[in-house]
């Protein structure tokens, strides 16, 4: 059976829809993303829509069989394992940034979870990039030649969140998902 004949089409947006198609393993992967969550419970207890255990069970592996993510044991711990976003589901900030911003535009937003998306338009491909560089590193850990005055994207879109927070006069911690 050849590849395509595997897939409802070989059209590219099918092809993305069969893996990207279900909110929770978009979800996942924004926690992972702008939530630095790598572990089971991390995902669950602070998943803002209230994923259920079984579904995000079966969400990581499937993502980790599609090659989005990986699983590794934690050193820390026997029995946890830890997961980290692989180059192709990096490559999809992009992606992230433009569905936030048009969720931004378009759709009854809070402040406080849309100010990342709002910063991520504004900053467009540099940022874009910049973020994707950050998480190669954090994820896959490769080495980059990156500007050591260079202001990380994640303390950028924090330091945005907690000051909404503060002006709102609700904290801000702990950090909700972008």
């Amino acid at each position: 059976m050849d590849a395509v004949s595997d897939h409802r089409s070989g059209c590219p947006i099918n092809l993305t829809v069969e893996i990207l198609g279900d909110k929770w393993s978009l979800l996942i992967l924004r926690d992972m993303m702008f939530g630095n969550r790598r572990h089971f419970r991390e995902l669950l207890t602070h998943s803002q829509e209230g994923i259920a255990s079984n579904i995000l069970a079966d969400r990581l592996k499937k993502l980790v069989e599609q090659g989005m993510l990986t699983r590794a044991d934690d050193p820390s711990h026997k029995q946890k394992a830890i997961y980290s976003l692989t180059g192709r589901s990096i490559e999809l900030v992009p992606v992230f940034a433009q569905i936030g911003a048009w969720g931004s535009k378009w759709l009854p937003v809070s402040e406080e979870l849309s100010i990342r998306a709002i910063l991520l338009d504004q900053g467009g491909p540099k940022m874009w990039n910049q973020f994707m560089r950050e998480l190669r590193r954090a994820h896959l850990g490769e080495q980059d030649n990156a500007d050591p005055d260079e202001i990380p994207v994640w303390m950028q879109l924090r330091k945005a969140y907690e000051e909404v927070m503060a002006r709102k006069g609700g904290g801000g911690s702990p950090l909700p998902p972008a």
